[in-house]
């Protein structure tokens, strides 16, 4: 489920996203946050269904290449449910040496019984006030 997360969101500027591939990858009632600062010095929360994410990215991802990819993972499970912790890296072309942009995916996942799904995705990029612990870098 985050490998095919990862992948339904990244490719080169202009190239069409399975948006169908993400809708399927959510429960009904799956959303999207991420967690950024205001000029005025405090965090908000951006909530979004899917169709939200569609809606805001598909633009973006008309003119500009972007490729997510994992980079280290923690996984606390029980029973249904399933937590990842997700480091991910962002580039603007697959090769890129370097990433633009590194932060957290918390991504929270349930068993219905038949499948897996992602209930929430929730994301807190890195910068200069707050950079990755090593415990969520990769392991070299």
């Amino acid at each position: 489920m985050v490998a095919a997360l990862y992948d339904v969101i990244s490719g080169t500027a202009g190239q069409p996203r399975d948006w169908d591939r993400m809708r399927s990858l959510f429960a009904p009632e799956g959303r999207l946050m991420a967690v950024g600062a205001r000029p005025e010095g405090v965090y908000a929360l951006r909530a979004m269904t899917v169709e939200d994410y569609i809606a805001r990215n598909s633009k973006a991802f008309a003119t500009m290449g972007f490729f997510e990819r994992e980079a280290a993972r923690s996984t606390e499970t029980f029973g249904q449910i399933v937590h990842v912790f997700s480091t991910y890296e962002s580039r603007h072309a697959r090769g890129d040496a370097e990433p633009f942009q590194r932060g957290i995916n918390s991504i929270q996942l349930y068993h219905d019984g038949k499948r897996w799904w992602i209930v929430n995705l929730l994301w807190r990029a890195e910068d200069a006030s707050l950079r990755l612990p090593e415990r969520y870098l990769p392991r070299r």
